[in-house]
């Protein structure tokens, strides 16, 4: 895999198409990346005694296939290897 961890990269399909975002994560096994503020999913928190019932809203994995290598200096997104 040729993105790494703090890559800035742009979505190019899905329901955050032109998003873009760093990787805060990377999967090499399943070729999937977390992206800072993309793919946000909704988690349900039991509650428990030491902490109180809660809806949190986190990043969720996508494809590498999904994204492009953001290039800083032309400002678009270009492909890698």
């Amino acid at each position: 895999m040729r993105i790494k961890k703090d890559d800035v990269v742009l979505v190019i399909t899905g329901k955050d198409k032109g998003k873009k975002g760093k990787v805060l994560k990377v999967f090499p096994k399943t070729e999937r990346v977390i992206v800072e503020g993309v793919n946000i999913q909704t988690k349900h928190q039991k509650q428990t005694r030491k902490a109180p019932a809660e809806i949190k809203h986190q990043e969720g994995p996508i494809h590498i296939s999904n994204v492009m290598y953001w290039d800083s200096k032309a400002k678009a997104p270009t492909r890698i290897g």
